[in-house]
């Protein structure tokens, strides 16, 4: 009987953390098998991240030909064609899906399509085929979460299903406030629905900063978006008519759909994990800080590591045990590093600490806050959104904070990342020169003010 090869590498997932992993592995000189049971690139590919911004920018162009009279611009809006709005976007998922099969052909990775299981500390096991590696790298990623004893079907829908529906619904209710629920609420808005968020937390976006989420909150009153928070969803009942939701304090409320956004679960449930000796806490694989699992010589990485649900994080999680792998030594990341958006109308983008936390880590009074308007930024006003950016520093010390909300402010981040990554100082950033008009401006003008020096600052 003909040996199995034993690969330097065989990993489990092949969404962003698992592919990450395969090319960085390869490019390193290293044998890799990346097995998949679904589609190469997974949940932020297929389900996720890439087909909702396509949807998100659909819904800008809807709110663009409705007011584009306050521009001068004279056009008609007439409507959402749903079907070629799924055209649009399936064709941008499959320009990237064929780009990144290209990519991992390219690099020589051995690409297995069936469902894996962890047989032994060191095998992957495929429709009886052992894949067996001196390295394992786990990366199955999440699921849609629903709530005990709330049935998924019928009316109530998860994102998975949301993302297809061959109809903008005349109303909906959106369970969850967090990312997900508000860019959901963001697009059937601008389609034209009528849209109510439930969140059980006193905020939307509540791991956001508080300033930027009640902020948020007013953007989206003002876009006529209804939101109650506060409460818990009770339950849900579906008929001929629509959905009828209960909270626990009695208050009712009617729509089309329910979609449930309340967040990501992680995958692991009968893939021999626990079997293996893997240490699971809710579901969710436990590693150090280099993600180790303490098993053999077993990795994971994205979303089924506690912690941000974020394609970046997962991708550059890979990155980083590839190099691990490999003897590189790289530096462990630092989660609060890893920058946020939140890709409504308007935009939410946050790298660092929050006020809150800062003053946490350092003490109250070692904790210095500063909001800069877009009132006062040209281009803003040009795009006719409003919105803020809020600086948080350690008391003469450097920046470790960056929130910012407006529209288009996701682009931004970058800057703010490097800032809080490089542990920069106001004064490092304020001497830099920001093209003018950009929003990036409003970055520029933040960090003066906070070096002592604001110049546009209107507040």
């Amino acid at each position: 009987m003909a040996e199995h090869p034993v690969f330097d590498i065989v990993v489990l997932g092949g969404g962003s953390g698992g592919y990450a992993t395969a090319l960085r592995a390869s490019e390193l000189g290293m044998s890799v098998a990346l097995i998949e049971a679904e589609k190469l690139g997974g949940t932020c590919l297929h389900w996720g991240c890439i087909p909702t911004k396509a949807l998100l920018h659909a819904a800008e162009l809807a709110d663009g030909a409705r007011e584009s009279e306050k521009y001068g611009v004279r056009s008609t809006f007439e409507g959402i064609d749903i079907e070629k709005v799924h055209t649009y976007k399936d064709g941008v998922v499959n320009r990237l899906y064929k780009g990144l099969q290209g990519l991992v052909k390219a690099h020589g990775v051995t690409y297995v399509e069936g469902y894996g299981k962890l047989v032994s500390a060191d095998t992957v096991e495929v429709d009886g085929q052992p894949y067996q590696g001196k390295h394992v790298v786990l990366a199955t990623g999440s699921y849609s979460r629903s709530l005990p004893g709330l049935e998924i079907g019928g009316r109530v829908m998860t994102s998975d299903q949301a993302l297809t529906l061959d109809r903008v619904p005349q109303s909906v209710i959106i369970l969850g406030g967090g990312v997900i629920g508000s860019e959901f609420a963001s697009v059937w808005k601008s389609f034209g629905a009528d849209v109510t968020i439930i969140e059980a937390l006193p905020n939307l976006v509540p791991n956001e900063d508080p300033a930027i989420s009640k902020a948020f909150e007013r953007a989206f009153r003002k876009r006529g978006i209804r939101f109650s928070t506060g409460v818990r969803f009770q339950g849900v009942t579906q008929d001929d008519d629509g959905v009828h939701v209960t909270l626990e304090d009695g208050k009712t409320f009617d729509a089309e759909v329910m979609l449930v956004a309340v967040g990501r679960g992680p995958r692991t449930e009968g893939l021999g994990y626990g079997e293996q000796g893997i240490t699971l806490d809710r579901g969710f694989v436990i590693t150090n800080e280099r993600l180790h699992t303490g098993v053999g010589n077993v990795y994971a990485v994205g979303d089924i590591v506690p912690g941000l649900q974020l394609a970046h994080r997962g991708f550059q999680q890979g990155i980083f045990v590839a190099e691990e792998i490999a003897g590189l030594k790289p530096a462990p990341i630092v989660e609060s590093g890893i920058p946020r958006v939140t890709y409504s109308e308007p935009e939410v983008a946050s790298v660092g600490l929050t006020e809150a936390k800062a003053k946490e880590t350092y003490g109250e009074d070692q904790v210095q806050t500063l909001e800069y308007n877009l009132g006062g930024n040209g281009k803003s006003q040009i795009l006719g959104t409003q919105g803020f950016v809020k600086l948080v520093r350690q008391k003469d010390g450097p920046v470790v904070g960056v929130h910012m909300i407006g529209a288009r402010v996701g682009e931004l981040i970058a800057e703010g990342q490097l800032v809080v990554n490089w542990e920069a100082y106001p004064e490092d950033v304020a001497s830099l020169v920001h093209a003018h008009p950009t929003q990036n401006e409003a970055l520029g003008e933040a960090f003066l003010a906070l070096a002592g020096k604001p110049l546009h600052a209107h507040n």
